[in-house]
């Protein structure tokens, strides 16, 4: 099991200055604190420099970035250009598949894109429409504030503008979990219910599906051939402090960027 460095509670995070500047403070999209937080261990182990991961999700990164609270946000999403400040730098640590995926017994292998849409809509609602079983559709989605959600939904068309704000459009019917963890098991554990999770998350116990006829694979993403994918963004202010800037220099090295690989995800370089 992975080792959570320096994992600290989301209300003394989200609030408090930085106080200690030799201690390097990120917080962020759960999804990029997966890897950050194995980037961290190794950093620590390697240049002995202390370095606090914590999950509070992205749109909480984005602003702990923006307000200085952390030395270095994390998002899963695009960043919107009101959120940042001018000395606000973006840097994508790593790229990123969202799995659309449905239980190993499921006999679909393959949906399109708008297939996957409609599913989400309500639009379509039984696997027999898609060349399943004649059985309804189960659909499971994250939580509100997930910067996968925040990206599937934005890939995939399922927003709409009420009163000039955008709102989802997933049918509120859909279950939801609470976290790659969780949406595993609940389409681990059903045999007709289809989420979405990091690619990266993926293992034995469900199937991601080709989307267009294209593989969910780290080639076909990098190639740009997968369309469902999204950034790892890091954010990090000009005036951050020196131990901040040097950590995020040994993320995009050749050593941080094989760390990357080695946990499923897309090197940049």
């Amino acid at each position: 099991m992975k080792k959570i460095i320096g994992l600290l509670t989301a209300v003394g995070m989200m609030t408090a200055p930085v106080v200690n500047a030799g201690t390097v403070t990120v917080s962020g999209s759960t999804s990029v604190a997966h890897v950050m937080e194995v980037l961290a261990e190794n950093y620590q182990q390697t240049a002995g420099k202390s370095v606090e991961v914590q999950s509070t999700g992205s749109s909480a990164g984005i602003r702990a970035a923006k307000d200085g609270t952390s030395m270095i946000g994390m998002s899963s999403r695009n960043v919107k250009e009101n959120e940042l400040n001018a000395s606000t730098k973006e840097v994508v640590i790593a790229r990123d598949g969202i799995a659309a995926a449905v239980n190993k017994a499921n006999p679909v292998t393959n949906l399109t894109q708008e297939q996957i849409s409609k599913i989400y809509r309500g639009e379509i609602t039984n696997w027999s429409e898609v060349g399943g079983e004649a059985r309804p559709i189960v659909v499971v989605t994250r939580e509100n504030g997930s910067g996968t959600r925040g990206a599937f939904e934005e890939i995939m068309q399922l927003q709409r503008t009420v009163n000039g704000h955008k709102v989802t459009a997933i049918i509120p019917s859909a279950q939801v979990g609470n976290g790659n963890g969780m949406i595993k098991t609940i389409v681990a554990n059903n045999p007709y219910a289809i989420g979405y999770i990091s690619l990266g998350s993926v293992d034995d116990s469900l199937r991601a599906l080709s989307v267009n006829g294209v593989e969910a694979t780290d080639s076909n993403i990098a190639a740009g051939d997968y369309q469902i994918a999204r950034p790892f963004i890091a954010l990090i202010n000009d005036d951050a402090p020196e131990s901040a800037q040097t950590f995020l220099e040994y993320i995009m090295s050749n050593d941080g960027q094989h760390i990357v690989a080695e946990e499923g995800y897309i090197r940049v370089q």
